[in-house]
């Protein structure tokens, strides 16, 4: 029964256990010392840059449903409400108090048929104790009088609000609003570099050594690295799972089906990260295939590639993989010439990175691996600096070579005021961000190689860049689809850990794949409907 109450608030569900989240024995432990200490290090950077009586006022996410429906979908918690106090419930605020790093959270005053509908009503001590904060109080979700009472005891303080613009998405974070809130001297502009950047400010006059950092998201403690590792884990064994179990004949969402029982099932990833890509065969040189204009519902083709790019999300902590495969087990030739030229450009950038490197290099480097092994395939000629120079890589490899990894998929930090900018081209512009690398940042390493018909037209168009081709060679190669590796990279202090450890030669691969065939029966739901006994349908 698919019953539901007029309240307006949910309950997101929560663990038994006062002080931590866990989903079972099978599942990762995570204490609630993990946003204290968030919550210190925003506090410690705050004081050197707002007045003594500041204070920080977060909201939370809202709890909404379908369209005008009475439907609320799964509630997932607001990022930066997440990384400061780990609530779970929707329609909160939470204030520190900059100066004593004091914490306290609102919840909102839930009708008494909330009991009834959604769950047992929850003293605010027992919030307070679980979240382990200073305070926890009830609000009246439209009046709000409470919440302005209680901020009124700051005499004459300064409100930091959390506003900014994402540079991936383009909008804007949400402000905390509610009425009442003119009473109060807002700051806008403090709080969002300090969260949201541990931003690099550089003095060129200076020597490395006197970069200055800023507290962020950007730079993760030891506790967040170890939710990130248990979520890259946990993703990487669905992968292989995936591997195991695809057979020619499934539809394309049946793969996700698929990664996303394992994770959930396995891992308690009630959410992933972002919508699952799972393109195969022409489809796999979409990048962003799989929303809702192409929504994984192609019949995968014995002998297709596949291109999965999937991610579980842990406790608001996010993972971003991507396997390619052909759907049979066995690389033919030329997937295996493609794939080794992507898989030799990932191992490269991995090697390479360390504190003090230009993510924008590291694009360049993938990018004239991958244009080296395209001259040895035959499908390029001529001079390779000459082609760099002409940017033809981004014909092949069109979006960047990774982004920062966190609470957010793409996570914050990309591009801020003394951070460095934006580079131009094809491909180097869709690079998530440009800074160099710090130790404890997270980044993913996604080179991958395209087929893509518009960009392949538009160079054989354009004569500088044509007379590399050698148009006949390509030919071969239309409708082949793409290749993308990804793995999520830990920056340590000497180089970098590599979180997803799925296979990742052709040999390991095609080794994977076999003991999945030899050892499982796996039901393809479209060949039984069809009365077919083998594993092969036809091309639609």
């Amino acid at each position: 029964m698919a019953a539901s109450a007029p309240a307006s608030s949910r309950s997101a569900g929560n663990q038994k256990t006062p002080g931590s989240f866990c989903l079972g024995r099978h599942t990762l432990r995570i204490p609630m010392e993990l946003h204290a200490l968030n919550r210190k290090r925003l506090c410690e950077r705050l004081r050197e840059k707002v007045p003594e009586n500041a204070v920080v006022l977060l909201m939370g996410g809202e709890s909404c449903s379908r369209d005008s429906s009475d439907v609320f979908p799964v509630f997932r918690q607001e990022s930066y409400f997440h990384w400061a106090f780990g609530v779970l419930e929707p329609d909160c605020y939470g204030a520190i108090e900059v100066s004593t790093g004091k914490a306290t959270l609102f919840f909102p005053k839930l009708h008494e048929s909330f009991a009834i509908w959604d769950g047992r009503i929850k003293p605010m001590e027992e919030f307070r104790t679980h979240y382990e904060v200073d305070g926890a109080l009830q609000v009246h979700e439209v009046c709000c009088n409470l919440l302005i009472s209680q901020l009124c005891r700051y005499d004459n303080f300064v409100d930091l609000f959390q506003y900014g613009l994402n540079t991936d998405s383009g909008k804007y974070t949400k402000e905390a609003v509610f009425d009442g809130i003119g009473k109060f001297k807002v700051d806008r502009n403090s709080l969002y570099p300090e969260i949201a950047e541990w931003c690099i400010y550089v003095d060129e006059t200076l020597p490395v050594s006197c970069i200055l950092m800023v507290f962020s998201r950007v730079i993760k403690t030891s506790q967040e690295l170890r939710v990130l590792r248990y979520a890259a884990r946990v993703s990487t064994n669905a992968h292989i799972e995936v591997m195991k179990r695809a057979r020619p004949g499934m539809k394309e969402y049946q793969l996700e089906a698929l990664f996303m029982y394992n994770c959930y099932y396995f891992g308690g990833c009630r959410h992933v990260a972002y919508t699952c890509i799972c393109g195969t065969g022409s489809n796999a040189a979409i990048l962003h295939y799989g929303g809702a204009h192409a929504p994984n519902d192609r019949s995968v083709n014995d002998g297709d590639i596949c291109l999965l790019d999937m991610g579980g999300e842990y406790y608001c902590y996010a993972s971003d993989i991507t396997c390619s495969f052909p759907i049979n087990g066995k690389f033919t030739p030329d997937q295996k010439l493609i794939y080794n030229a992507v898989l030799k450009a990932n191992r490269a950038v991995i090697a390479a990175i360390k504190p003090g490197v230009d993510w924008v290099e590291m694009h360049k480097l993938a990018n004239k691996i991958i244009l080296e092994e395209l001259i040895k395939i035959g499908i390029l000629k001529g001079d390779i600096n000459e082609m760099i120079q002409a940017n033809l890589a981004g014909y092949f490899m069109p979006h960047g070579l990774g982004h920062l990894l966190g609470c957010d998929v793409h996570d914050v930090g990309g591009y801020l005021e003394g951070c460095p900018p934006r580079p131009e081209g094809l491909g180097l512009g869709n690079l998530r961000t440009a800074r160099v690398l710090q130790a404890n940042m997270v980044v993913t390493v996604e080179p991958g190689c395209y087929f893509i018909d518009t960009l392949l037209d538009r160079a054989l168009a354009t004569p500088n860049l044509a007379s590399f081709i050698n148009p006949d060679v390509l030919a071969r190669f239309r409708g082949f689809g793409g290749v993308r590796i990804e793995d999520d990279v830990i920056v340590t202090e000497t180089g970098a850990e590599n979180m997803s450890q799925v296979p990742r030669t052709v040999e390991e691969i095609e080794a994977v794949m076999a003991e999945g065939q030899n050892s499982l029966e796996v039901p393809v739901p479209e060949l039984l409907a069809l009365g077919k006994a083998v594993d092969l349908i036809p091309s639609e």
